[in-house]
């Protein structure tokens, strides 16, 4: 799958990040996975962790060397969004998504539009 295809757009800034994330991992297949799961303050909370372990049915795409995978369901929730590194107080990653009604303030979760 191209990255055309994928889901979610990667910014450049996300991408060096998750590079830092993967080789301080130091697993050699390690990869991001991306996602939502039940949860949150608002309904959908969005994952994002380093894994070593693919399943078949992941959607896969690689950002400048960096390869990032999704599962089908996911994927209908996170269509056109855009992961970039957020410099909040969390430090991490943050979703822009275009699907979303409503996020927690801190935006690690979100309602989806129905």
């Amino acid at each position: 799958m191209s990255t055309l295809d994928f889901p979610v757009n990667i910014t450049e800034s996300a991408v060096t990040r998750i590079k830092r994330l993967i080789e301080r991992d130091g697993r050699p297949n390690a990869f991001l996975r991306i996602g939502v799961k039940g949860g949150g303050c608002t309904g959908l909370e969005y994952v994002t962790q380093v894994e070593d372990s693919p399943r078949e049915s992941d959607l896969v795409a690689d950002y400048d060397g960096v390869c990032v995978r999704c599962d089908p369901k996911s994927a209908t929730f996170l269509e056109g969004s855009i992961l970039d590194q957020s410099d909040n107080l969390m430090r991490g990653l943050r979703f822009q998504n275009p699907n979303s009604e409503k996020s927690c303030g801190c935006g690690s979760s979100f309602t989806p539009k129905n």
